[in-house]
C-alpha cells in the first residue's frame, strides 16, 4: 500500500481551491447561490474524523505493543485507507471552500453567512485532513532490529505498514 505523499495532497488543495473559486464567479455571475456547505456537514466530517480516530489508536496499540489481541489484517487495510480517504476528502473539502471563500470577500466582505459557512468547514476539512494524515502513521510499523533479516519483513508490507497477523 503506498503511503500518502504531501505533493499529491496539495494538488488535491490546489485544484479544489481553482474550482471552487470558478465555481462561484461562475454562480454569482449567474444569480444563483453559493455553492457552500451547510455548516451541518461539520456531524458528518466529524463523525468520519471520529472514526478514524478511534480505529488509528486501535491499531497504534497494537503496533506498539499495548495490546497482545492480534487485529484482523484487513481492518488495519481498512484503516489505513480510511486514513488516507479522510486526508483526500480533508483537503478537497478545505480548498473547494477557500477557493469559494477567495471570490467571496473580494465580492461582499466578510459579514455573510457564507462566508462563515466557508470558515467553518474548512477549519473542519482540516481537522479531518491532520486527523486522516495522523491515522496513517499509526498504521506504520516500528523497525526491526536490523540483526533480524526476516524479522524486518514480518508482520509488514513493503512500505511498513501494519499487516495484521493470521
Amino acid at each position: 500500500m503506498n503511503s500518502l505523499r504531501p505533493l499529491w495532497v496539495v494538488t488535491v488543495l490546489a485544484v479544489a481551491t481553482a474550482a471552487g473559486y470558478t465555481v462561484q464567479s461562475i454562480t454569482a455571475s449567474n444569480g444563483y447561490a453559493v455553492p457552500v456547505l451547510h455548516w451541518t456537514s461539520l456531524l458528518t466530517m466529524g463523525a468520519a474524523t471520529v472514526l478514524t480516530l478511534v480505529m488509528g489508536i486501535r491499531v497504534k496499540r497494537y503496533t506498539g505493543g499495548k495490546t497482545k489481541a492480534p487485529i484482523n489484517p484487513i481492518a488495519a487495510a481498512r484503516t489505513l485507507v480510511l486514513a488516507q480517504s479522510c486526508t483526500y476528502a480533508g483537503s478537497a473539502i478545505a480548498g473547494w471552500h477557500v477557493g469559494i471563500l477567495v471570490g467571496l470577500i473580494g465580492a461582499s466582505g466578510t459579514g455573510s453567512d457564507a462566508v462563515k459557512s466557508s470558515l467553518l468547514m474548512i477549519g473542519g476539512a482540516l481537522v479531518m485532513a491532520i486527523v486522516g494524515w495522523v491515522v496513517e502513521q499509526f498504521c506504520k510499523l516500528p523497525p526491526e532490529e536490523p540483526s533480524s533479516p526476516e524479522g524486518r519483513a514480518q508482520g509488514k508490507d513493503e512500505e511498513g505498514y501494519a499487516a495484521g497477523t493470521n
